[in-house]
């Protein structure tokens, strides 16, 4: 018998439309090595272990896996479609039609509504699934407010519909937000951002905060296991950083737990990835138990290196010398 974590003790986010968000996710992101299929099977174990959000997209190409087992789980009757929270993204070839995408990720899910459904990039900049890390498209372009804002509109007429419960906003930056927050009718409920202790984004955290914006964190432990094309030599590993190790020894605990501890007690909604039921058990569970101290967080800080791992550089336009460009 799998062990159960009581998920009354998780910690939970309350985004400004007044739905409530466990502080943890599962992320369903399986990089280059792991199938639809192996991803699947991790949300049912996952769920039935405790876990109730789940953040899903359609480039992921497993919703309609994913959306079988939530089948299995509601039958089963483990969960109720309402107990759970779940996620979806626009891809960036569809900022044009996002009613038809989101009405497939429903199908794929086999769900009546999802409750967050975001804009994965801010930009239409398409690329195949696992393509080269120097693959280039010829029609993408730099950020545009106005072709952001029509991607948005759409976004807002499905909460209007009662596809979604609400929308957000993913990869952007502070000018970003802040030249498209004044004009959104129905402002983001929560921004996907990368965040892990050696990229810690601390002026647009405070900024989401700022504006009732709920922070959820991608590769929350520096993301071990994803693509070749997004690797370079700089990049350094997280659960190697002397700080997070110290920290890790304090409380005999795997540093990749220390990384979640602290996005947790941060106020970030972490959304780890794993296959694996010992890992993704013990990242549910720790946000329950032993928690870091003060002066552990402080440390923690600390950590910092300014390390973005997931570049975007397959999103550069022609005449973009650098993926730094992307995030201006």
């Amino acid at each position: 018998m799998s062990e159960t974590i009581d998920i009354t003790k998780v910690p939970v986010r309350k985004l400004h439309t007044g739905a409530v968000m466990p502080a943890m996710g599962l992320g369903t992101f399986g990089s280059d090595k792991y199938s639809p299929d192996q991803i699947s099977e991790a949300v049912y174990g996952a769920v039935k272990s405790g876990y109730r959000m789940l953040d899903c997209a359609s480039v992921y190409q497993n919703e309609h896996q994913i959306g079988e087992v939530l089948g299995r789980l509601f039958s089963e009757n483990v969960v109720s479609r309402e107990e759970l929270f779940i996620t979806s993204k626009v891809w960036n070839d569809q900022h044009r039609e996002v009613r038809k995408a989101c009405e497939k990720s429903l199908s794929d899910l086999g769900l009546s509504y999802i409750d967050l459904y975001f804009v994965h990039w801010p930009f239409p900049n398409y690329h195949a699934p696992g393509c080269d890390g120097d693959s280039r498209n010829p029609d993408s372009k730099p950020f545009s407010v106005d072709e952001f804002m029509d991607t948005w509109k759409q976004c807002e007429e499905l909460v209007d519909a009662g596809l979604v419960k609400a929308i957000g906003m993913s990869n952007m930056t502070i000018s970003k937000l802040e030249a498209v927050l004044p004009l959104c009718r129905i402002k983001p409920a929560a921004l996907e951002m990368e965040c892990h202790p050696s990229f810690q984004q601390q002026d647009l955290f405070d900024y989401a905060v700022a504006h009732d914006i709920v922070p959820i964190g991608f590769c929350p432990i520096g993301s071990p296991s994803r693509p070749e094309r997004d690797r370079t030599a700089e990049d350094v590993a997280d659960t190697e950083l002397p700080e997070v190790v110290t920290v890790a020894k304090n409380h005999g605990i795997h540093p990749a737990v220390v990384c979640l501890k602290w996005a947790v007690q941060r106020g970030m909604c972490p959304i780890p990835f794993s296959v694996k039921e010992p890992q993704y058990i013990s990242n549910l569970k720790c946000t329950t138990v032993d928690p870091l101290t003060d002066d552990e967080m402080e440390l923690l800080k600390k950590a910092e290196r300014n390390c973005r791992l997931v570049k975007g550089q397959v999103f550069l336009w022609p005449g973009a010398e650098d993926w730094q460009e992307l995030w201006q």
